[in-house]
């Protein structure tokens, strides 16, 4: 029989450091194995929200001309009251503008002032005009409505005629304030929307001031924009000085070449069709002439919707819109 060597005190102590670095390494490596786990869940999790982000519209502006009942009912009225609420309904995040016309009555429909959004100028044919931000809110509807307000362009008047029917003289000044109005506001909100939804030839120049000279702004520059046209030719025609008084940084002679004079509604209608990633056709019968330059644009066209089947078509053309610009 062999004797069993005594191992010295000093064999021991080394034999017990091997074994104690053993254990660290072990334990080491555990941490770490798990470290990469949670770590390659982790990246799982941003690239799943990026994919999403990627392929849908979250945040939907609804730039409009009318909204019921603020004002009196109309198809574009009533699509301005009920297609953002549908829209935000089925899971989207949604902000509604319109003009704040003088036949509103504020008392009634309880708006009031935003003061830390108010209070800038927009100089419009080398005039300030002070820019005031109004809000209410529809509460079967959980929606919030702000309102673009100016005593020149707004108080003591109707929409865009007068009692007489009469359209107002400086209909293109206040398209001008109100499109530069609504943006101007939502940089302020500091909020960033995928898709936005100009409705009512109001809305027109919207459109060419994202693409052009808003086109840096955090808040647009991923924006998509669609444009709807409606049943509601103006009759008469805007100022020989239109083109020049919309310019802003960012917008030269070329990007308004379209802009001939006299500037008709069928102008400035196809003015928005070129800076606009997708049309929808919101009434049954509209001008033809600017939904068949729509169509020859080769942007993306939503025919005309039955009003039960509006909410569902225009939610999957947004969709639509935001992924064709993405390839």
């Amino acid at each position: 029989m062999q004797k069993k060597t005594k191992e010295s005190p000093k064999q021991q102590d080394g034999l017990s450091l091997k074994n104690k670095h053993l254990t660290i390494h072990k334990e080491l490596y555990r941490q770490r194995t798990c470290f990469n786990a949670r770590f390659f869940l982790y990246l799982c999790r941003i690239f799943t929200r990026t994919i999403v982000i990627m392929t849908k519209a979250n945040k939907v502006l609804f730039i409009t001309q009318e909204i019921t009942p603020y004002v009196s009912e109309s198809e574009m009225a009533n699509i301005g009251r009920h297609l953002p609420q549908a829209i935000q309904e089925k899971g989207r995040e949604i902000r509604t503008f319109m003009p704040k016309w003088g036949n509103i009555n504020e008392r009634r429909n309880q708006l009031h002032e935003v003061i830390r959004l108010s209070g800038m100028n927009l100089i419009i044919d080398d005039t300030d005009h002070p820019l005031i931000i109004k809000v209410a809110s529809i509460q079967s509807a959980r929606m919030q409505v702000y309102f673009i307000d100016n005593d020149d362009y707004f108080q003591n008047r109707l929409q865009t005629a007068d009692e007489n029917g009469v359209e107002y003289d400086d209909n293109d000044s206040r398209a001008i304030f109100y499109a530069r109005g609504v943006l101007e506001t939502v940089k302020k909100l500091r909020w960033c929307p995928d898709v936005i939804h100009c409705h009512g030839w109001m809305t027109a120049l919207a459109p060419l001031y994202i693409k052009k000279a808003y086109k840096d702004e955090p808040s647009f520059r991923d924006a998509k924009v669609v444009f709807s046209v409606y049943e509601d030719d103006f009759k008469g025609t805007f100022n020989n000085d239109f083109a020049s008084k919309l310019m802003l940084k960012g917008i030269n002679k070329k990007d308004v070449a379209t802009l001939k004079d006299p500037v008709d509604y069928a102008t400035l209608c196809k003015l928005a069709v070129d800076y606009s990633d997708g049309i929808v056709q919101n009434s049954e019968h509209v001008n033809e002439d600017v939904m068949n330059y729509a169509r020859q644009s080769g942007k993306l066209v939503l025919d005309y919707q039955a009003p039960d089947a509006l909410a569902d078509a225009c939610n999957s053309f947004y969709d639509q819109v935001w992924e064709a610009e993405q390839k």
